[in-house]
């Protein structure tokens, strides 16, 4: 990541975290793209907030899988490019997402997330970023969307408390957030056909029971 992206980086995450306005980050992101020199640059992100870059206290083993610590918070950057988070990967407990004129690909079905919430904030702008969860985990989105997209498939919502949440927010601009739910090891199309076979198979059983057409 050179030190353009790094700025750019900083400046949305200080949005995500109430420190800029959405104009404010606008204007700024055109200033970094047009910046000649480094000290054009450091002047953007330098009347904000020093970043918090210390790790929570590591997450004890659960079974007998060991994880890594579980950092406080986190900033994923697709600017012009994609950034991509499959397998036993560990997110922090607040993650940004940054698409700019690119794409971010999370994928959470073999994640063991620790008790409790997990946050996910999306900035999109002309990007997409694209969520995948298991059935099992209860997920609480919301988010903003101008002249794009944030949709939401169900996945659980009721939960024990203390047991793994994954909240996600967010605001897109000529962007798209999608969040899909799918069973560990299957492809969109392999989740699309067990759907219509779900469904086939309920409506033979309601034309089965007494008064069905």
């Amino acid at each position: 990541m050179d030190r353009r992206e790094v700025t750019i980086a900083r400046l949305c995450e200080a949005f995500a975290r109430d420190h800029l306005e959405l104009t404010e980050l606008e204007s700024r992101i055109d200033l970094a793209h047009r910046a000649t020199t480094p000290a054009d640059l450091d002047a953007l992100t330098a009347d904000l907030p020093v970043r918090d870059t210390g790790d929570a206290a590591a997450v004890k083993p659960v079974g007998s899988r060991v994880r890594e610590a579980v950092r406080d918070s986190r900033t994923l950057l697709a600017f012009m490019g994609g950034v991509e988070r499959r397998g036993n990967w560990t997110p922090a407990r607040r993650n940004v997402v940054i698409a700019i004129m690119g794409g971010a690909d999370l994928d959470f079905r073999d994640v063991e997330l620790p008790p409790g919430e997990t946050e996910i904030y999306i900035v999109a702008m002309m990007g997409g970023v694209d969520i995948v969860v298991p059935p099992e985990l209860s997920v609480d989105a919301t988010g903003i969307a101008i002249m794009g997209g944030f949709g939401h498939a169900s996945a659980a919502r009721d939960s024990e408390p203390g047991a793994p949440v994954l909240r996600i927010s967010g605001f897109c601009l000529m962007g798209g957030v999608e969040i899909s739910v799918r069973r560990r090891g299957e492809s969109a199309k392999d989740t699309r056909l067990r759907e219509k076979e779900e469904r086939h198979r309920l409506k033979d059983r309601q034309r089965r029971l007494p008064g069905g057409e």
